[in-house]
């Protein structure tokens, strides 16, 4: 079983910058890809960004592309994303997802494991 708990979400003005953290327990969390979503109110869950279990492949939406960053640091059991250039529709619940399969997943349905969600909010 995996535990992950988000956070770093809040209120920002639009071009402004944060950065999410997800802590994960467990002593596999190297083992396994994982992800960022969001999901904003009357929207379904899509696919923010995807790390592997090495750190060395990553994936981004076409609209984030430039903007975030995914990372990992499986010393700490933690990934991180870090968002620049914020903008209004970028606000929504961000979840951290586990894949226990250790390659990138893009799809909902590929993750095993989800957090509670942090919310980001930004202001035009």
């Amino acid at each position: 079983q995996v535990q992950l708990v988000e956070s770093g979400g809040g209120l920002v003005q639009a071009g402004g910058s944060l950065r999410l953290s997800c802590a994960a327990s467990g002593r596999t969390f190297s083992n396994y890809a994982m992800g960022w979503f969001r999901q904003a109110p009357g929207k379904e869950r899509e696919f923010v960004a995807t790390i592997d279990w090495s750190g060395t492949n990553t994936y981004y939406t076409d609209s984030v592309k430039g903007r975030f960053t995914i990372s990992r640091d499986n010393a700490k059991n933690t990934v991180y994303l870090q968002m620049n250039s914020l903008k209004p529709e970028d606000t929504a619940v961000y979840y951290c997802a586990a894949r226990t399969w250790g390659t990138a997943g893009t799809q909902v349905r590929e993750y095993d494991y989800w957090g509670q969600g942090t919310q980001v909010t930004v202001s035009s």
